[in-house]
């Protein structure tokens, strides 16, 4: 019966590691998406701001940059996803940026339903696991006693 019930405690140990886990990982996705949603609000600020003829840092990638002066502020050359980029309008570049922001509004959303769903049932194994460990610890003190008493 022990070995049993030391089995059924591992392998809820090991559930509760797998929960824990992908927990995380939904924690890094939720913090990637608000990552990207502060790079868009920059985007956003910059083409609202920016003037044409200003001097702007460009990233050449790798941590490098070169100074440019903005030739032309009208029109913004926007990701579409996909690898495609379409010149947009400097208005129209804002709302695709805007909804993109609120399809990450949406992912962290349901990314964050999906974390509190795992915590409950983490929680819950938890409590499974403790209560299981309290059984097995009054089963050892019962046949303890047992063995006292039958020594005699």
């Amino acid at each position: 019966m022990m070995g049993g019930g030391q089995q059924q405690l591992q392998q809820l140990s090991q559930e509760l590691q797998a929960l824990d886990e992908e927990i995380e990982t939904l924690k890094a996705e939720v913090e990637s998406h608000r990552e990207e949603q502060a790079d868009i609000d920059d985007a956003v600020e910059a083409i609202e701001t920016l003037e044409t003829g200003a001097t702007v840092q460009v990233p050449l990638g790798g941590g490098a940059y070169v100074r440019a002066e903005v030739q032309e502020i009208d029109e913004i050359i926007v990701s579409l996803g996909g690898n495609y980029s379409a010149e947009q309008p400097q208005e129209d570049a804002i709302d695709v940026l805007r909804r993109k922001q609120d399809a990450l509004d949406d992912r962290i959303e349901e990314t964050q339903a999906e974390i509190d769903e795992l915590e409950s049932e983490s929680d819950e194994l938890e409590q499974q696991a403790q209560q299981m460990q309290q059984q097995m610890q009054q089963q050892q003190m019962q046949q303890m006693q047992q063995g006292q008493d039958d020594g005699e």
